[in-house]
This record gives C-alpha cells, structure tokens and sequence, in this order.
C-alpha cells in the first residue's frame, strides 16, 4: 500500500505523512524535524487532502521553502518532487500516478477568488515572463499601472490584497515568487509573443 512520504536526503531517513497535516522544521514539536540551521523551527506543512499532498510554506524563514529549485506558497505536489527547507532537502514519494491534467486543474482549483482587476493586475505582472522562453523579472508596479492606465498606489494596492490572497510572505523577489505561484496554479495563460501592448497609451 502505498503512503505518502518524505525522503530526508542527507540521511535517507524515510518518513511518512500524517493523514492530515505534517510540520516540517528545526523545534523540536514539529512531526518531521530537519536538523539544519537554515530551516525554521517551524517551517511548512504538508497537507493531504484526498490523494494529493500540498506543500505550504508557512513564510516564518527567510529562507522560504521550494519544491523543484522554485520558490512556493502552495503547491500541490507529485511523485519525485525535491523539497527544499532552507537548504536541507527532501523528496517526496508514494504519491498516486495521476493524470497530469487533473493535478493542472487541482491547482487551479486551489488559487482563491478573484476580482476582474486583480486578474488584469496579476496578467499584467507575469506578463514578461509569459511572453519569453527564459524567465524574466516580472513588471514592476508602474510598469502595471501604465499598462491598466491606472495610478500606481492603485496598483501597490492590489498588491497587497493579492500578496494575501495568495499567502506570499513578506521579504525579498515578493512579486516574483506571486507570478510563481499564480502561473504555477494556472491562473494566468501564456500570452503570444506577438501581441502588441495595447494599453501602453
């Protein structure tokens, strides 16, 4: 029977997930503790909801947590993901082979309610990166508000709620790790590469 687990790599050490919610970091109350200087004492969760297992980093370590080398919010996980906490690393298994589409539209599922203007803000912001084969740092503020011929504070704004919307945690490449996550979930599309920039007026 296969049960989720998690594959400490410095040790080996295999461990299980809790049928709910395991906390991962450094205290010594967390469920899977990770002896590393550079993981918080309390550091993520990893969830399981049905057969699938979400990684949520709980944006209490400026190290932050990344599944794959990317740095996450949320993520749902599959079979072979690298789990990085700080720099102490993790593999995930014993998770179900499922059709890629239907973890595509788990993820989708999982990205909070939107206002229209939120979309136009969040689309606004990865758009450099959608439109280059390598990414690239996504739009700034008044790149955004010159685009949705908006003021900047308006868009500052928005970036706020959607910071919280999507639980990205205070500190440094903030609105990278939002276009991250938002492009990861799928809430945003790729654009073509040719579209003109309409709103640039």
């Amino acid at each position: 029977m296969d049960v989720p687990f998690l594959r400490i790599e410095d040790t080996g050490e295999v461990l299980q997930l809790r049928p709910d919610v395991t906390t991962v970091g450094r205290g010594g109350d967390v469920d899977i503790r990770l002896d590393d200087a550079t993981v918080s004492r309390l550091h993520a969760e990893l969830v399981r909801r049905g057969p699938y297992v979400y990684a949520v980093d709980l944006g209490l370590s400026r190290n932050g947590t990344r599944v794959n080398g990317r740095p996450i919010a949320r993520r749902v996980l599959e079979n072979g993901d690298v789990l990085s906490f700080g720099s102490a690393r993790c593999r995930v298994g014993g998770l179900p082979e499922d059709d890629i589409q239907d973890t595509v539209e788990l993820r989708r599922a999982a990205a909070p309610d939107l206002t229209r203007r939120e979309l136009d803000v969040l689309t606004a912001l990865c758009r450099p990166a959608l439109t280059n084969e390598a990414f690239v740092t996504p739009a700034t503020a008044r790149e955004i508000a010159r685009g949705l011929v908006v003021t900047e504070a308006a868009v500052k704004q928005h970036l706020l709620r959607l910071y919280q919307k999507f639980r990205i945690p205070e500190g440094p490449n903030r609105r990278t790790r939002l276009a991250n996550e938002v492009i990861e979930l799928g809430v945003v599309r790729p654009l073509p590469a040719t579209e003109g920039d309409e709103g640039d007026r």
